[in-house]
């Protein structure tokens, strides 16, 4: 039972073995100790301190990309706004050019209808002109077969011709 209960001796060696054992603790392994805890401490700084760089890096990019985003988003607008101004353009272009053409296409059909109405009136002037003689001669020819017609129409024209 002497180890439950330790005695004077037994205390002082156990107090002097511990004195030695933290004086060589303090000597040869508390300031590697310290000394390594105190370069962790500085590389986790220097990690974090990477860390958000790295962060505000990517933030950055993250501005930079969607300002660039943005710029070609408002190009593409632009081209498209500017490819159909230029379609509506030539479409206005076209059909003007087609109206003009279909202009002149209805005048010179109107001027060759007007010609073609002339020359038909100028061919049925001719036409009844030719017919009225070929009956006038007919009716003539058959008036005056005798003589004494004859001198009827003769009397008859003269007198005509005095009244006019």
């Amino acid at each position: 039972m002497n180890l439950v209960t330790p005695d004077f001796g037994l205390l002082f060696w156990m107090v002097l073995s511990f004195a030695i054992l933290l004086f060589i603790l303090k000597k040869f392994a508390w300031k590697p100790v310290l000394k390594m805890i105190k370069e962790r401490e500085e590389s986790i700084a220097k990690q974090l301190d990477s860390a958000k760089a790295a962060k505000e890096q990517m933030e950055q990019l993250t501005a930079e990309n969607e300002k660039i985003m943005r710029q070609a988003r408002a190009e593409r607008e632009e081209m498209l706004r500017d490819a159909k101004a230029t379609k509506d353009k030539i479409v206005a272009e076209a059909q003007d050019a087609a109206k003009i053409e279909a202009d002149k296409i209805i005048a010179a059909a109107r001027l060759e209808i007007q010609a073609e109405k002339d020359a038909a009136m100028a061919e049925l002037s001719e036409k009844v002109g030719q017919l009225s003689v070929e009956i006038a001669e007919k009716i003539l020819r058959r008036e005056l077969s005798n003589e004494t017609k004859q001198g009827d129409f003769m009397k008859k024209l003269v007198a005509d011709i005095s009244l006019n």
